[in-house]
């Protein structure tokens, strides 16, 4: 595979498309189609920017998830509570930030922040961390006119019973499971 170029196609407000040109191993011209949240100005910019973060949350021995209405599927999914970093931010202060919002809880504690990695690598460069937390607080609905979100806590049998009978996303599928299957969220921080 050689990589041959890039160029923009289109200028969404939220996402960017570029075409990428590549040689493939039988020596074929190609043509590969991406979105990224940020503004790349070339190849090397592919991957470099991280633009979020998800929010596993727990309170005493349950796991929060999102049941929320996504556009691009037309249904209700299970998913974690997630956003975007904006201008100037800190990652704990975007955690923060992003809670409040979806759900009116606060970050009682921070359990873990893993690394940045790719959310979406079939078709986007899009590059968030993964956030561990202990939450507190009550359920707020701070969310915009845009947004269809219903926050609650689920017991490991609750999760056990979601994983057989609804959809998530693959982030809050896994996060689930995981937790589901026992996993203590403390030892990410050990």
């Amino acid at each position: 595979m050689k990589f041959l170029g890039m160029e923009k196609v289109r200028d969404g407000k939220y996402l960017k498309n570029y075409e990428l040109s590549y040689e493939n191993k039988a020596g074929k011209l190609k043509k590969f189609e991406i979105v990224s949240r940020k503004e790349l100005s070339g190849p090397q910019d592919l991957g470099k920017r991280v633009s979020g973060v998800s929010i596993v949350a727990f309170r005493e021995d349950k796991m929060m998830l999102l049941k929320e209405f996504r556009l691009s599927i037309n249904k209700e999914i299970y998913n974690l509570c997630a956003g975007m970093l904006e201008e100037g931010e800190t990652i704990e202060e975007c955690i923060a930030r992003e809670l409040y919002e979806e759900t009116g809880l606060r970050v009682k504690r921070t359990i873990a922040v893993l690394p940045p990695s790719f959310s979406a690598v079939g078709f986007s460069d899009t590059k968030t961390y993964i956030a561990f937390v202990e939450a507190e607080g009550d359920f707020e609905d701070h969310t915009s006119d845009n947004e269809q979100i219903q926050a609650r806590f689920y017991s490991r049998e609750e999760m056990k019973e979601l994983l057989q009978n609804a959809e998530f996303s693959s982030r809050s599928q896994m996060a689930a499971y995981f937790f589901a299957a026992g996993v203590n969220p403390q030892m990410l921080s050990d």
